[in-house]
């Protein structure tokens, strides 16, 4: 169901992980996102891996939470596995299955899948371990420096924060939407792909109602505290690096430098397939 869904949302505990400054967790997690997109074999995803590992055990969250963000993303990396087995041009060598399917294809699509998951997983870890509000901190601080050429970086960091927010309170009115619309006698699950298709309109169109509804009422709610967005606005909250924080980021620079000599020197390495 879709109210599983982890991604967005703040699981409270007193990790390690959680007391971090959230630029720094920021940082850790572009750096992540960098050291997947290197790699280029499953060594290079094994760090990552390990790396992901660590934050999880670390932030204290359950691995269940972690694991259910990828829920919501599962057609699209059946959709992408499929694609890269369908697409893969086969070499000279290569083990021919059926058609087009190599053994090849087959890992090269495995390869390109556990990368998105990876990435879903590592981006789950930061939703889960930090909140809306230190996020949008978080973020502001990092792109202070905009704010010279008159970008407006507080805007942006808000906005960000409240799309954040809002995946939780949408996925779950639209799964009571389903319910309702189920009760009904509404079938969405029989027929063809265009059937389905046209059956959720009458899930979209409420869906679409309540949220132009949730977004007025916030903004009247921020009207009525005095919301005067970036201007002259101070903190309660002042973010400060700790030990901790330059420890991470030395791990992650390990990470990083983990992935590229894996990538290096794979020559060295054993065959995995």
């Amino acid at each position: 169901m879709l109210s599983d869904m982890t991604f967005g949302q703040y699981y409270p505990s007193e990790s390690p992980v959680h007391r971090m400054d959230p630029r720094a967790k920021l940082l850790l997690l572009i750096v992540y996102i960098v050291a997947v997109f290197l790699a280029k074999n499953f060594y290079g995803l094994a760090v990552c891996l390990i790396f992901l590992l660590l934050a999880i055990a670390f932030s204290r969250v359950p691995v269940r939470s972690v694991l259910k963000s990828v829920k919501g993303i599962v057609i699209l990396i059946l959709f992408t596995f499929v694609l890269n087995v369908l697409f893969y041009t086969p070499k000279e060598g290569d083990v021919v299955l059926f058609w087009r399917v190599t053994v090849q294809g087959l890992v090269s699509a495995s390869f390109f899948a556990l990368r998105i998951i990876f990435l879903v997983m590592g981006s789950s870890v930061l939703t889960l371990t930090t909140t809306p509000v230190s996020l949008t901190d978080g973020l502001e601080s990092l792109l202070a420096p905009l704010a010279l050429i008159r970008f407006p970086v507080h805007d942006l960091a808000l906005i960000m924060s409240i799309a954040l927010r809002m995946i939780p309170t949408l996925a779950e009115e639209t799964d009571r939407i389903i319910r309702a619309q189920k009760a009904r006698g509404a079938d969405f699950e029989s027929g063809n792909l265009v059937s389905r298709a046209k059956a959720l309109v009458p899930v979209l169109v409420p869906l679409l109602v309540s949220a132009f509804r949730r977004a007025n009422e916030l903004g009247d709610a921020m009207d009525a505290r005095c919301y005067a967005g970036s201007s002259k606005r101070t903190k309660y909250k002042k973010l400060k690096f700790s030990y901790r924080d330059l420890l991470a980021l030395l791990v992650t620079g390990a990470l990083l430098a983990g992935v590229i000599l894996c990538n290096v020197y794979a020559y060295l390495l054993p065959v995995l397939y």
